[in-house]
């Protein structure tokens, strides 16, 4: 897909992170994008910065999903792209030992399905309301291609640590779904690709001491750094232009490899 400004896009978690970062991007292409995050006055500096629009999303919310769509929509027309980066992160073990008491507990079931509920459900339920969107249009390829949807998905979904089930079983459903999604909407020509970064400074980064970020950095085989979110952003913009990326998810880790703890 040739990107410009007859291309519209969306971006989950746009306010912040990867997805700032890949609305950035698109925007620096010529793209009209709009953010989508619960972060209003983030978001809507953000929008302001690359020319685009806000619009308060909760993914959880069916009604939110479609407001938040509609109102991208009114601003600049049915997207054909969708980036999911919208997503959570929490740390508990499946079973955990106060060291105390020694008073065992089982993880959080809440908290697991709201992890899946946000970084899975909440991916799918952006995706098929973009996608139903998408297969309105006209082509923009000689292929009949009509648009991409891009995934987050995570190296925790191959090599989760200890403490990360709920996050690596969230992860892992988006890498899981990559390929059928793409199957299914192959006839309506729109793509699904999903990314797993590895170690990418972020905002959740932020509150991490330097010598913290600098052993999590020394664990990176090469480039042994922290990812910067602008390459995050670059393979979406080239996944977005390279029609033969469908169905799979690639590694984005400097070869990293997740150790158990």
């Amino acid at each position: 897909m040739q990107l410009g400004s007859d291309i519209s896009a969306v971006v989950t978690g746009g306010a912040s992170g990867l997805g700032e970062a890949s609305a950035r991007g698109l925007a620096a292409a010529g793209v009209r994008v709009a953010l989508l995050d619960l972060n209003e006055e983030r978001g809507k500096g953000v929008a302001s910065e690359i020319g685009g629009v806000f619009a308060r999303c909760d993914v959880t919310d069916v009604a939110s999903v479609e407001a938040a769509l509609a109102a991208a929509r009114a601003a600049h027309g049915q997207e054909r792209i969708c980036v999911n980066c919208a997503g959570i992160v929490a740390g508990q073990k499946t079973v955990s030992r106060d060291r105390k008491t020694g008073a065992i507990a089982a993880h959080d079931l809440d908290l697991f399905a709201k992890v899946i509920d946000v970084n899975l459900a909440g991916s799918f339920r952006v995706a098929a309301l973009s996608a139903a969107g998408m297969a309105t249009l006209e082509p923009a390829t000689a292929d009949g291609g009509r648009g991409v949807i891009v995934m987050t998905a995570s190296v925790a979904a191959e090599d989760g640590q200890m403490g990360q089930a709920a996050y690596s079983a969230s992860k892992g459903g988006i890498l899981g779904m990559t390929l059928p999604m793409a199957r299914d909407l192959s006839r309506e020509g729109i793509r699904v690709m999903s990314i797993m970064p590895g170690l990418f400074h972020t905002p959740m980064f932020d509150s991490l001491s330097d010598e913290v970020r600098e052993s999590l950095a020394a664990g990176v085989p090469f480039p042994q750094r922290l990812g910067d979110p602008a390459e995050y952003a670059a393979l979406v913009r080239h996944i977005c232009e390279n029609d033969m990326l469908n169905g799979t998810s690639i590694r984005l880790d400097g070869a990293l490899r997740l150790a158990p703890r």
